[in-house]
């Protein structure tokens, strides 16, 4: 095919659909994705759903402006300790190839 296909996503049920595919996940099951390399880590003041939805609609754009603005990165070894030693919970979206998370706050 010579003819490049757009794909163009309803923002409403863009966001609806990634929001079901959002769930809770405890680091032992994020540790196997972690060495893979695919896990990226979401600031808490992202909303996680929008930043999966410009994985999926592939806005560059707006990734490379979060990376450099460090609210979004791709996990680091120090990462895991802490994770590790806090036995940390997460909320998750996969957006293959990467496992988008935002870490739960452990204050009550």
């Amino acid at each position: 095919m010579t003819d490049k296909q757009t794909i163009t996503f309803d923002t409403n049920e863009l966001r609806e659909a990634i929001n079901l595919e959002t769930g809770r996940i405890e680091w032992h099951e994020l540790q196997r994705h972690f060495a893979r390399g695919v896990v990226v880590v979401i600031s808490s003041d992202l909303d996680l759903t929008d930043v999966a939805g410009k994985f999926v609609e592939d806005d560059n754009q707006a990734i490379e402006k979060w990376f450099k603005q460090n609210r979004i990165s791709r996990a680091l070894d120090e990462d895991a300790q802490r994770w590790n030693a806090n036995n940390s919970q997460f909320w998750a979206c996969v957006i293959a190839p990467w496992v988008l998370v935002q870490e739960l706050s452990t204050e009550h």
